[in-house]
């Protein structure tokens, strides 16, 4: 298939930025001095996203042990763990009135525990300062250390997520240092350790995966019992990153959609802009119902 040129979309990859200014959500991070992955990855959400005072925490520092293919987090060697980052989170979370928060992080492979306790304390702040919110946490795969799923499914999220990324078959080109075997035994762990914690997975599709992949990745989802599946067009970061091998036209999206609904996942999103935690509240909510 021919690489596609990062500027030529497709007309449903065309939106309007928002009216609403974006500058308190600004503001308040900065304040705070935190990240968003909104930023770090360049999410074709982030204005949106901040003109309705909502991002997503990118916990553990800025700088990525790893370099996946398509992530325009900086790699490199991690500073210091900032032991007062739970509490700054949570303090920007109510300045900012969410009641849903999303907080992520980058790889520290550098640490034995990948940074666990800094989800765990970070969990038990918010919960401490907005005992009505809900929260969600999207982990890495902490090299395989379980004590460290379980001590984050321990402080009980309401929603743990990791995301799968990409079809089994494509893992060397697009996320070389993870293990699909290694990421559907995460999400399989969460839910035998806290079945009462909703368990989510996302992937991208338009880098060369085939349909047959994608119902692979799908049914594999299913027997982890995955609660949510999140699927979004991948778009290229940055001109270093790895190059669009197809734009997907919303159309497959809405039968991947209704598929995965038929497979028996309590909710699925699927569309081009779709990101993990794009309306995650929103998706959450249908699971509860």
């Amino acid at each position: 298939m021919q690489t596609l040129e990062r500027r030529r979309f497709p007309s449903w990859l065309k939106r309007e930025l928002p009216t609403q200014s974006t500058l308190k959500t600004h503001d308040i991070l900065e304040k705070h001095k935190l990240s968003t992955i909104c930023e770090s990855a360049k999410c074709p959400n982030r204005s949106e996203c901040y003109s309705k005072n909502t991002a997503t925490f990118l916990i553990l520092g800025e700088v990525c042990t790893r370099s996946c293919s398509f992530c325009s987090v900086k790699p490199g060697k991690p500073g210091e763990l900032e032991l007062d980052e739970p509490e700054r989170v949570a303090k920007a979370a109510v300045e900012l009135g969410l009641k849903h928060i999303v907080v992520t992080s980058v790889n520290r492979d550098d640490l034995e525990s990948g940074g666990a306790e800094i989800f765990v304390e970070t969990i038990r702040e918010l919960r401490e300062r907005i005992p009505e919110c809900t929260i969600e946490v999207l982990t890495p795969d902490f090299c395989g250390n379980w004590d460290s799923v379980r001590a984050i499914t321990d402080a009980a999220p309401d929603v743990y997520n990791h995301n799968m990324e990409t079809a089994k078959e494509l893992y060397s080109k697009v996320r070389p240092r993870g293990i699909y075997t290694r990421s559907l035994e995460l999400l399989d762990l969460i839910k035998k350790r806290n079945p009462d914690v909703i368990t989510k997975s996302g992937f991208m599709l338009g880098c060369g995966e085939t349909k047959q992949q994608i119902d692979v990745l799908l049914e594999d989802l299913r027997k982890v019992d995955c609660d949510i599946v999140t699927v979004g067009q991948y778009l290229q970061p940055i001109d270093s990153k790895m190059k669009v091998e197809e734009f997907v036209h919303p159309s497959v999206f809405e039968d991947i959609e209704k598929q995965a609904k038929q497979m028996g996942f309590k909710e699925a999103y699927c569309a081009p802009f779709v990101r993990s935690s794009y309306h995650a509240g929103e998706v959450m909510e249908t699971v509860r119902k």
